[in-house]
């Protein structure tokens, strides 16, 4: 069947995805073969393809398509998490439209719910990661609360500990007031927030007075309602104004707390007053101080509920009026907040703020860095519980070896510093998490507080003894917890299958730098904790997809790009390709409207010389190697080839996708489009149609990691291979070497064509228009071989060796010799002259002005980024196009 005149990529796109899956050849058998295995960041369950999604897929994609046409036994493992916070919001939110909520349900009737919910609208992503082209492994497809998966992360929790590397602490964590969870310090986002800075004196006790006399102290506070738990004041030691008060008492005016001003250097003696109000169980900082001042965890003061709602403390000494209230106003009603400051202004304790036209203001204005829930969306309180902890510090030091030792090689390398950093910073990791749908933890509590963290209910009870009564913890993993457990536990572990062996560890992990702590170092961890071996040798961190204005997209900005319309509109080749050539190792992609139409233009390129080959004659290649070739354009093109396989090996070998991707763009379009048909033309013989043909051939499997739909569907459509399609084609491997003479002579040619066509425009000449050329004798050779190529490309009336006649003419340098092209009488030289120089003066006067612009530090530093970059590539432009102008006035002679 004759090829399509038009490329239709949504046709070809539906018909080969679902050719590939259902003959199972992104799994080809390849047992003797070298294996390569990569994990996908498996996406939440409640996903749906993001542009993220998109790039991070497209780059995988890419590396096992290349790998698999390298003839490796490329696996790539697919799944979904069960993203715990996530699916529980999503189920309990369509609850409550229909006036339900989980509290109505016994705990297992909701995760049934949930499981309900997953079977009917759970997991759309993977549909859509098939419609990017995605080669995974979708006949082991896996989710992270699968019975399997379950298990392995049940036996690393007992493991970790009967090694002491879980425990159970009272710490402080990150509480979402409205999910009712502690989440990680990775899921909280700071706000700036416009709030106040309140100012109070805090009396001091027993009569006693500082040296100035004063009778109080001054605290000043962004958070007064946390002064119902205070237990301290912290003063500077070295700050001379309270040396004699250390270890003094204050008295807290609204609850009478009596409690001692602590000496430590959290205080810093420049800010405000240099004395600090101390709230151990509401605030990060002040636990740490507490802890040094003597208190334990246990006996810190705790004023709220996981509502947020004020709770009376431990020594019973919040007033009564108190209790109840929200932390903040909600609903219009007053809370904690706005009733300690008015109780503290009715008894003269707040200091006002006078502002610059002397009014008085309870609080001064503050911008305040304020933290909130990435999911909940509201503000996150530090609170004091008890929670499962794993010895972070103690994991991390194995991987940070890893990538000293180069056994985990971190691309790029800039990447190294942060891993660093956090990890020798690592802060003790809470596991546990307040909600019902994820792995739940096996600790059993006995009455008397003893636990037993055990597999199975069985093990937990035959340890305790059968006449203790146990109860279940109710909370769950974080759901990071299990994903750490990605590289080993979907290839079988804890059983040491012949795949786990065969494809542990992993060769490459891509993932965007964003979960770096999330995730990635987390695998790193227990990887080796548990399989003695890096999860992967290889960490590449790719950067954001921004807007065009290099904007991070969000939805409240309304910038969002949806890669399955992109997809509609240009095709996932194109869509792939746009990803893969903007991936610059280090750099975020703007999406750029125009380059992906320009990639589909790519496309249809293709397409179009596809169909040109197959109306001459010319159709798949029969041979793996070269063919014979005996003209300079064939020993030219197959060079060519060679060169192009080699570029892509270094680019792959150093993942730089962009390399790689332009190497082949830049083959495919320039030199085998543009100059090899071109050059071939009115000239196939045999001989030129099997050196067609085979190039074509190896253009189509380059390329196909990037574009494997249109190349697939070529190169079933160009010769009778089904039983041999491209995804499981070998990648090329030219022993020919580039041809020095063929290359010499094909290469002039493009230059000396190039520079014709360049005068004639700048000139304003038809692209037809026949000229004269003087060509320097030592040439003679060259152009006698290259003659019907000359004629046919430069459009040359005759080509002469004698010198050229005075006059103005063109001069064309090609590789140091000059060839001349006498204009007298082809056009009229004063007239042209004048046209040139006008727009000359005119491009380089805006030339000019932007240069001007640029150079002023005041319009670089106070505009607009993009308004910078804009000036910048305005100023590129006019100065190219001054240049190209100076050189079509210099022609002229």
């Amino acid at each position: 069947m004759p090829m399509e005149k038009t490329f239709d990529p949504a046709a070809i796109e539906a018909k080969w995805a679902h050719e590939w899956e259902s003959r199972g050849l992104f799994r080809p058998a390849r047992p003797d073969a070298t294996p390569f295995t990569i994990v996908n960041p498996p996406p939440n369950v409640t996903g749906a393809l993001h542009i993220g999604h998109a790039l991070d897929n497209t780059l995988q994609d890419v590396l096992v398509r290349y790998e698999r046409l390298r003839g490796k036994d490329a696996l790539w493992v697919v799944g979904m998490d069960h993203a715990g916070i996530a699916t529980q919001m999503v189920v309990e939110r369509q609850m409550e439209e229909r006036q339900d909520k989980r509290t109505n349900y016994s705990r297992e009737d909701f995760i049934d719910k949930v499981w309900q919910w997953k079977a009917e609208s759970g997991g759309q992503i993977t549909g859509q990661l098939r419609r990017l082209g995605c080669s995974m492994d979708w006949s082991r497809e896996q989710f992270t609360m699968d019975p399997h998966f379950t298990a392995a992360v049940v036996k690393v929790f007992v493991d970790l500990h009967k090694k002491g590397l879980i425990y159970r602490d009272k710490r402080l964590v990150n509480w979402d007031p409205k999910l009712k969870t502690a989440i990680s310090d990775l899921e909280v986002e700071t706000h700036e927030i416009q709030g106040g800075f309140w100012h109070f004196k805090y009396p001091l006790a027993d009569g006693v007075t500082l040296d100035d006399g004063r009778d109080h102290i001054v605290v000043a506070t962004t958070r007064p309602e946390t002064m119902l738990a205070d237990m301290a004041v912290a003063v500077h030691p070295d700050d001379a104004r309270y040396k004699s008060v250390i270890g003094k008492d204050i008295l807290q005016p609204i609850t009478g707390r009596r409690f001692k001003i602590v000496p430590d250097e959290h205080a810093d003696p420049e800010l405000g007053s240099g004395a600090v109000k101390i709230t151990p169980g509401h605030d990060f900082n002040d636990f740490d101080v507490g802890k040094r001042a003597g208190f334990k965890p246990a006996e810190m003061l705790n004023m709220l509920d996981g509502d947020a709602n004020v709770i009376q403390t431990s020594d019973g000494l919040i007033p009564e009026e108190y209790l109840g209230l929200h932390r903040f106003k909600r609903d219009g009603k007053d809370g904690a907040r706005e009733l300690v400051v008015t109780r503290m202004k009715e008894a003269g304790f707040l200091i006002a703020h006078v502002d610059k036209d002397g009014a008085e203001h309870d609080a001064e204005p503050r911008t305040i860095q304020t933290p909130f829930g990435d999911r909940g969306g509201v503000v996150i309180e530090p609170w004091l519980t008890d929670q499962w902890y794993v010895d972070a510090e103690t994991l991390a030091q194995p991987p940070m070896q890893a990538v000293r030792d180069g056994r985990i090689n971190i691309v790029p390398k800039t990447w190294e510093k942060t891993f660093f950093n956090w990890m020798e910073n690592i802060q003790p990791w809470c596991v546990s998490r307040q909600l019902w749908w994820g792995h739940r933890i096996p600790a059993w509590y006995a009455e008397d507080g003893r636990i037993f963290v055990a597999e199975t209910e069985e093990e937990a009870q035959a340890e305790a003894g059968a006449d203790v009564a146990l109860t279940r913890d109710n909370d769950v993993l974080d759901t990071w917890f299990s994903s750490a457990l990605w590289p080993f536990a979907t290839l079988g572990w804890p059983e040491n299958t012949e795949l786990l062996k065969r494809h542990y560890p992993n060769d490459v992990l891509i993932s965007g730098f964003d979960i770096l702590f999330f995730w990635d170092a987390r695998m790193a961890m227990q990887g080796m904790e548990f399989m003695g071996d890096v999860p992967w040798k290889t960490l590449y961190l790719h950067g954001l997809v921004r807007a065009p204005d290099g904007a991070k997209m969000s939805k409240s900005k309304g910038n969002v790009v949806d890669p399955l319309g992109l997809i509609d509109q240009y095709g996932a080749d194109a869509l792939r390709f746009f990803m893969s050539a903007m991936e610059s190792q280090g750099r975020d992609i703007k999406m750029d409207d125009a380059r992906l139409a320009g990639y589909r233009n790519f496309a249809t390129k293709l397409w179009n010389a596809a169909r040109f080959c197959e109306a001459n004659g010319i159709s798949a290649s029969t041979s793996f190697e070269a063919p014979a070739a005996t003209l300079p354009v064939n020993r030219w093109i197959i060079g060519e080839v060679a060169a192009t396989v080699a570029a892509m090996e270094t680019a792959f070998a150093a993942y730089r996708f962009d390399e790689a991707a332009n190497a082949i763009y830049s083959f495919a379009w320039d030199r085998f489009c543009d100059w090899y048909l071109e050059l071939i033309k009115g000239a196939i013989d045999e001989e030129t149609k099997a050196v067609a043909g085979w190039v074509l051939d190896q253009i189509l499997v380059m390329l196909h990691p990037f574009m494997p739909f249109i190349t697939e569907e070529l190169w079933t459509g160009l010769g009778d291979r089904a039983d041999y399609p491209l995804i499981t084609a070998k990648w090329p491997a030219p022993t020919a070497s580039s041809d020095a003479d063929a290359s010499a002579d094909i290469n002039w040619l493009i230059k000396l064509v190039s520079e014709l066509r360049t005068a004639k425009a700048e000139l304003g000449l038809p692209p037809g228009a026949r000229l004269t050329a003087h060509f320097p004798s030592s040439l003679k050779g060259r152009t006698h071989k290259l003659a019907a190529q000359l004629d046919r490309l430069a459009r040359l009336e005759s080509v002469s060796f004698d010198p050229a006649p005075a006059g103005a003419s063109a001069q064309l340098v090609v590789e140091g010799e000059t060839i001349t092209v006498p204009l007298e009488g082809v056009i009229d030289i004063a007239a042209e002259r004048d046209r040139l120089t006008r727009a000359l003066a005119a491009a380089a006067k805006e030339r000019d002005g932007l240069a001007g612009r640029l150079n002023n530090p005041s319009f670089v530093e106070r505009a607009k980024p993009e308004a910078v970059e804009k000036a910048r590539a305005d100023h590129a432009a006019k100065e190219a196009e001054a240049d190209r102008l100076t050189a079509a006035l210099a022609r002229l002679g």
